[in-house]
């Protein structure tokens, strides 16, 4: 078989399933590669830090790539459903920046964004993976996988890496950044009918909680609480992080 038919593997009935062999042997990486960059390149110099970044960005960018193909070709026509743009895909964006962007303050409203929302994102699918592996592509299930996980990876290494600038101030940051891309969302949604961020004005929210509080509150109430609900999340992340930074510095000093 060649690796594009390998990909496109279709398993049928028999799909991969949250928290079998497959799914914990993709957690186990991502933990094994979220301690190696901590351990190993937490003090690393700018350049290798940025050329990290960059090589982790590439990896999901050509998984990216090959999704868009594959699904293309399975149903034939193009489906705005899978536009990367949802939540999760915010790292195709953001990465780059703080690979690549030399503004100081950019960046780090950048490194907020990626260690607050797109870990969240990321944590929580690898939580509950849902519907991720529902097509049953043998390819799909791998991208999706190493997608996730790589934002718990960068999510948690640059934390770690920029445990120095960890305050209030950095966290608010981010929460422009996540306000902007959800009027990029509403704008796509409304545009081509479809449901990124999962925030559609049409189309019900599948995601645990928030499917159930809309359509019982107006649309606009909706968002606010979507807005609000994740930043909250995001924060008592970052917060947890930065009382972890305190502990670690306190314990240093004593030593």
């Amino acid at each position: 078989m060649s690796i594009w038919e390998i990909l496109s593997y279709n398993l049928g009935d028999n799909k991969i399933m949250p928290y079998g062999w497959f799914h914990l042997t993709f957690m186990g990486l991502t933990i094994a590669a979220t301690l190696i960059l901590c351990i190993f390149f937490r003090n690393a110099n700018d350049k290798t830090y940025r050329r990290i970044i960059f090589i982790g960005w590439i990896i999901i960018v050509v998984l990216e790539i090959y999704k868009q193909i594959l699904y293309t070709w399975y149903f034939r026509h193009y489906s705005w459903y899978y536009f990367p743009f949802q939540f999760c895909s915010t790292p195709l964006y953001t990465l780059p920046v703080v690979a690549l962007c030399k503004n100081e303050k950019i960046r780090d409203m950048f490194t907020a964004f990626i260690t607050t929302f797109v870990f969240l994102g990321g944590f929580m699918v690898m939580l509950y993976p849902n519907d991720v592996f529902g097509d049953g592509f043998v390819g799909i299930g791998i991208q999706t996988m190493i997608h996730h996980g790589s934002q718990i990876v960068f999510g948690i290494y640059l934390m770690v890496y920029n445990r120095k600038k960890l305050s209030f101030k950095h966290f608010l940051s981010s929460i422009p950044l996540f306000a902007v891309c959800c009027v990029i969302a509403i704008i796509i949604n409304e545009t081509m009918g479809t449901n990124m961020f999962f925030i559609s004005r049409t189309i019900n929210c599948p995601l645990p909680v928030l499917s159930s509080i809309y359509p019982l509150v107006p649309w606009p109430v909706f968002l606010v609480i979507y807005i609000l609900g994740f930043s909250l999340l995001s924060f008592i992340v970052y917060s947890i992080a930065m009382g972890i930074t305190k502990l670690t510095q306190k314990a240093k000093k004593k030593a």
